[in-house]
């Protein structure tokens, strides 16, 4: 038992330093030190070392790149994270604060039918809550709107419902700051007013119109008290 303990830490860091390649490479970094101080292990250079005899990165240098292999393995990892975080914040209502030592935990814990169901429960969103991209999985090819998941479209809602933004998943990143501007923001609690000509919807004490192809774009999950 001691063993196999031993052999899950051991994996579990492994991926730990996939994810932080990953991620430094998203943020325009490929240099070692910056890896290793993402991944924030005492045996962080061992373990590159380690994934390079396996196959999994490149090390030319200074610098460390994911293989194809690697690429593949660090997208799961990366879109398991980035479900469990919000499904941690936004639906089980974790306090910020401790939602990514808690993800990086929960992570590991899941498997793929796993992730699969919470990418659906989701709405199979494609950025987590800091505006990172989840990568897509075949789940979300799969996607179906007939399909009730917890956290809906605002577009998908009836008048009257209300509920909390979940997350917004823009096809102009523009569109952000804009809605932002207006407080629709990932957190708040809006209620859908009117659908035609276009949607209403009440934030806070502000009204706010916005057209069909936005209203795809924000995700709710709807409050106990929605019909």
């Amino acid at each position: 038992m001691m063993a196999r303990h031993r052999r899950g830490q051991r994996e579990q860091r492994e991926q730990e330093m996939l994810e932080a390649v990953w991620t430094a490479a998203e943020d325009g970094s490929s240099g070692i030190g910056e890896i290793t101080k993402r991944a924030g292990l005492a045996d962080a250079d061992d373990l590159l070392k380690k994934l390079a005899v396996e196959g999994l990165v490149a090390i030319e240098g200074n610098r460390v790149s994911l293989t194809e292999t690697g690429e593949c393995e660090a997208r799961e990892i990366i879109r398991r994270h980035r479900l469990a975080e919000i499904l941690l914040h936004q639906v089980m209502d974790l306090g910020e604060d401790s939602v990514e030592t808690e993800a990086c935990e929960f992570e590991h814990s899941l498997n793929p039918e796993v992730v699969d169901s919470i990418c659906t429960l989701l709405g199979h969103p494609r950025t987590c809550q800091h505006g990172k991209p989840i990568p897509s999985a075949r789940c979300c090819d799969k996607f179906r709107t007939e399909v009730r998941p917890i956290v809906q479209r605002v577009s998908d809602l009836k008048v009257g419902q209300s509920g909390r933004i979940t997350f917004i998943a823009p096809k102009h990143h523009s569109r952000l700051d804009r809605l932002g501007c207006l407080g629709v923001v990932p957190g708040a609690q809006i209620k859908l007013h009117q659908k035609f000509p276009s949607f209403i919807i009440e934030v806070g004490e502000t009204a706010v119109a916005v057209d069909r192809e936005i209203a795809d774009e924000i995700f709710v999950r709807l409050g106990p008290a929605a019909s």
